[in-house]
C-alpha cells in the first residue's frame, strides 16, 4: 500500500478513536429511572443485618469530647417565632432555605452565579426540593443516643431570616433542639464572606449524669434529573456521585452503578458529594475521626451519598461538639484544594490531566492581566503556537517537499500506469533521491492532537468561561456562537489550509480532505464559542506560519537551484 495512503488512514484511524472516547465519555448511557414518588425513605442505610443504632459499634472510637473548659458554649433557645417550617438565610455567596425538621438544607442557590445571562437577580439554583426534582442535603445524629434515630429531629430557631450584612465577615445561624433525655443539642451553621463552605456543628450540653454517645452523618440525595447548567448538545460532562479513598484520589459512582450497589470506604477525613459540569456539592467530615461513604438508592428511586463518622462521647456534666463541611459551589480547582485533598479533581480532564492542568495555569495567569477570557484564549493559543512552532516548521517543510515533487509524481503515474508495484517503488526511490519524508506532514500533525484534547478539556471544564464575555454579541464563551461566525470563519480557515496543503495523490482521498471543513464546521457549530475561537485563532496563525515558512523554503529551493 502506498506509503502517504497508510499513514493518512493511521492517522484518521487514531483520531476518530480518540474523537470515540471523548464521545463515550462525554455522553453515558443514562437510564430512564422515572419520576420519584412522595413517600417517606429510611434517613441511613444499614449493612446487612444491622439496625440504624448497631452503626457506631462498627466504628473506631472518635476522640475525647471537649472538656468544660474549652470555648464551647451552649445559649438558651427561644421560642421558634417561624410561622413555617423553613428559615432562609443570605451570604453574599448563598442564599439558602433550612428546613426546621431535621435542619437539613433543601435549597441553595449562587447569586453569584446566574441562572441566565440576560436575567439579573436570577441566582443558579444548585439544591432545589420540586416536583420532578429533589436534590438536598441532609446532616444530623444518629447512634445510640443520637436524635435522628426513629425519626428527623425538629428544630427552632431565634429568627425566620438571617442576612450576612456587607460589613460583617462571617454569619453564625443556630437550630435548637432536645434529646428524648432532655438535653439541649444546637445545630450550629457558620457562613464566611466569600466562602462557598458551610461549616456544621453539633454541640451537646450533657448536664446529665451518664455519658452522651452518638455518630454525624451527611448525605446528598438526588433523583435523577438532567444537569441545569448545561447549556449544549455539545457539553455535556459527568453527572453522578464522586468520593475519594485511600487506593483511590478520585471515584464516580453513576446512577447505574448504583443500582449495583457500590462497597462501603473507610477512612479518615474524606469527602463525598455530587458532581455536574460547572457545580459541585460535597460533604467534608472531620479529619479526626474514621467515617463511611457509601452510595445507595432507595425504593423511589432517590440516590444518596453519604458519609457516617465514628462515635463521639460527651461525658456527663461536659459540653462536647462534632464538627463538619458542607461545600455547594463552583468548581474553581484552585479553591477546591485548599479545603479538603482530592477534593480538586473534581474538576476532571481526563487522561491528558497533565497536559491540561499547566494550560490552565497559563490561561489563569494570562486572564489575571487581561480580564477578558477571549483575549486571554487569543494569547494562549500564540503562545502553544510558539512553542510547537519547530513541529510546525518540520510539517510545513514535508508538505512544500510534497508540493515540489507533485509534477515529478504525476510523471511516474503515468510512465508506469496500472502498475501499482512499480509506481511504489519509483515514488520510494524519488522520495530517497529528494530527501523527503512522506510521514513528514502527519506525525507533527498528531503531536499536536495531544495539546488540543487538552485545551478542548480546559475549555470545556472551566468554570470561568461560564458567561465570560468576549467582545460583541459574543456574551458566554461557554456556549456557542448564536451567530455562527466563528465556525464559519473557522471552515473558511480550514479551507484556506487545505488550499495551502498538496493535494492527496488518491482521488478519493482528495475528495475526503476537500469535504473536511464541511464537515469540521457543521460540528463545531455546537461548540463552545471559546473553545472555536481558539480554532480560528490557531488556524490563522497555522496560515501565516505556512505562508511565512514554505516562501522560506521556495527561497532557499530556488537560491540552490541558481548556484
Amino acid at each position: 500500500m502506498n506509503m502517504t495512503k497508510f499513514s493518512l488512514y493511521a492517522a484518521l484511524a487514531v483520531i476518530s478513536y480518540l474523537m470515540l472516547l471523548a464521545w463515550n465519555e462525554d455522553y453515558p448511557q443514562v437510564v430512564d429511572f422515572g419520576a420519584p414518588a412522595p413517600s417517606p425513605v429510611p434517613l441511613i442505610s444499614p449493612p446487612e443485618n444491622t439496625t440504624v443504632t448497631d452503626i457506631p459499634t462498627q466504628l473506631p472510637d472518635s476522640p475525647a469530647a471537649p472538656s468544660p473548659n474549652e470555648s464551647v458554649t451552649v445559649s438558651e433557645p427561644t421560642t421558634n417565632i417561624s410561622s413555617t417550617n423553613v428559615i432562609s438565610v443570605s451570604t453574599d455567596t448563598l442564599e439558602i432555605d433550612i428546613d426546621l425538621i431535621g435542619g437539613d438544607i433543601t435549597y441553595l442557590a449562587l447569586p453569584k452565579h446566574l441562572r441566565q445571562l440576560d436575567v439579573s437577580n436570577d441566582p443558579f439554583v444548585l439544591l432545589e426540593s420540586s416536583p420532578g426534582r429533589s436534590y438536598v442535603a441532609q446532616s444530623g445524629l444518629i447512634g445510640r443516643d443520637g436524635i435522628d434515630n426513629t425519626g428527623r429531629a425538629f428544630y427552632s430557631s431565634n429568627a425566620t431570616s438571617y442576612r450576612m450584612d456587607e460589613d460583617e465577615g462571617s454569619l453564625t445561624v443556630d437550630l435548637f433542639t432536645e434529646t428524648d433525655g432532655g438535653l439541649p443539642v444546637i445545630k450550629r451553621f457558620g457562613f464566611n464572606r466569600d466562602s462557598y463552605v458551610i461549616d456544621i456543628s453539633f454541640i451537646v450540653d450533657n448536664q446529665s449524669s451518664a455519658e452522651w454517645q452518638g455518630n454525624a452523618f451527611g448525605q446528598v440525595k438526588r433523583n435523577v434529573f438532567d444537569d441545569p447548567s448545561v447549556a449544549g448538545f455539545f457539553q455535556r460532562s459527568y453527572l453522578g456521585f464522586v468520593s475519594t479513598s485511600e487506593d483511590d484520589p478520585y471515584m464516580e459512582f453513576a446512577f447505574e452503578d448504583i443500582e449495583e450497589r457500590t462497597e462501603s470506604i473507610e477512612m479518615n477525613g474524606g469527602w463525598i458529594g455530587f458532581s455536574q459540569k460547572y457545580f459541585l456539592s460535597a460533604w467534608i467530615p472531620s479529619t479526626e475521626t474514621t467515617n463511611r461513604f457509601t452510595t445507595r438508592t432507595n425504593n423511589v428511586n432517590e440516590y444518596f451519598g453519604e458519609f457516617t463518622s465514628s462515635s463521639f462521647t460527651v461525658p456527663a456534666q461536659t459540653i462536647g461538639e462534632q464538627a463538619i463541611q458542607f461545600y455547594a459551589g463552583p468548581k474553581d480547582q484552585y479553591s477546591l484544594a485548599e479545603i479538603s485533598p482530592n477534593l480538586e479533581l473534581n474538576v476532571d480532564y481526563g487522561f491528558l490531566w497533565f497536559l491540561a492542568n499547566p494550560i490552565y495555569w497559563l490561561l489563569t495567569q494570562i486572564n489575571s492581566i487581561i480580564g477578558n477570557y477571549g483575549v486571554s484564549i487569543i494569547i494562549l493559543t500564540f503562545i502553544v503556537k510558539a512553542l510547537l512552532f519547530k513541529l510546525s516548521e518540520k510539517q510545513f517543510q514535508s508538505m512544500a517537499g510534497m508540493r515540489r515533487l507533485m509534477p515529478k509524481m504525476q510523471q511516474i503515474k503515468e510512465s508506469y500506469g496500472d502498475d501499482r508495484m512499480k509506481q511504489q517503488q519509483a515514488t520510494m526511490a524519488l522520495y530517497k533521491k529528494e530527501k523527503i519524508n512522506p510521514l513528514g506532514g502527519c506525525l507533527p500533525l498528531l503531536a499536536q492532537m495531544p495539546v488540543f484534547i487538552a485545551l478542548y478539556w480546559v475549555l470545556l471544564e472551566s468554570v470561568e468561561l461560564r458567561h465570560a464575555p468576549f467582545v460583541f454579541w459574543l456574551n458566554d464563551l461557554s456556549v456557542s456562537d448564536p451567530f455562527f461566525v466563528l465556525p464559519l470563519l473557522m471552515g473558511a480557515t480550514m479551507f484556506i489550509q487545505m488550499r495551502l496543503n498538496p493535494p492527496p495523490a488518491d482521488p478519493m482521498q482528495a475528495k475526503v480532505m476537500q469535504f473536511m471543513p464541511v464537515m469540521m464546521t457543521g460540528l463545531f457549530l455546537f461548540f463552545p464559542s471559546g473553545l472555536v475561537l481558539y480554532w480560528v485563532t490557531n488556524s490563522v496563525l497555522g496560515i501565516l506560519q505556512q505562508w511565512y515558512i514554505t516562501r522560506k523554503i521556495e527561497a532557499s529551493y530556488e537560491a540552490k537551484k541558481a548556484t
